[in-house]
């Protein structure tokens, strides 16, 4: 048994599995999705909204996010969910993810739990939040809790401006994050 990565807990490598031991109280937003197709990149606003919440420095459009992690709510952007994330991901009690929605039937602002369950894709570079919760269970054997919080989207061309019903639930969708993470922080 050795020390795996330098978290807030104590965490060991145990049978190749990196294991918290401790109660960890860290919250991560990944905000996911493409500045450059319109309302698909709204998790980039709302991201910026809710550091400038948080008193943190917002992220320019060249910035993740991933390289200033260690407060007790981080928050980065990226283009795409990877597999490569799962290293960083076992360091949190929860992951609360952001993303556009095209989807009628929902809320314009929506938020519900990400239950892990892995599901091929049809596309060959596309992760969902709930299969990327799946593979961290099943490799690392530690289940962070997980939401996903989609904003309707409406405007999917190739420009960088949002939509203007899209534009006018950011600073909604921030505060639904912040109040969120509140909730989890609670329990």
């Amino acid at each position: 048994m050795r020390l795996c990565r330098a978290v807030p807990s104590l965490a060991i490598l145990l049978f190749g599995k990196c294991i918290r031991i401790g109660n960890m109280s860290r919250t991560l937003v990944i905000g996911f999705g493409n500045i450059h197709r319109a309302d698909d990149g709204v998790a980039f606003q709302v991201i910026n909204a809710l550091r400038r919440r948080l008193g943190q420095k917002a992220l320019s459009e060249e910035d993740t996010g991933l390289e200033n992690l260690g407060a007790p709510i981080d928050s980065v952007f990226l283009s795409q969910l990877a597999p490569e994330l799962m290293d960083t991901l076992v360091e949190y009690r929860q992951v609360i993810f952001v993303d556009a929605h095209v989807y009628e039937t929902l809320e314009d602002l929506h938020c519900a739990p990400v239950v892990p369950e892995y599901a091929p894709s049809t596309f060959t570079h596309h992760l969902t939040p709930a299969a990327l919760l799946s593979l961290i269970k099943t490799l690392y054997g530690v289940e962070p809790a997980g939401y996903l919080i989609s904003i309707r989207g409406y405007d999917f061309d190739f420009h960088r401006n949002l939509s203007p019903n899209t534009r006018a639930l950011v600073e909604s969708a921030a505060d639904c994050t912040f109040n969120l993470f509140k909730q989890l922080e609670e329990t």
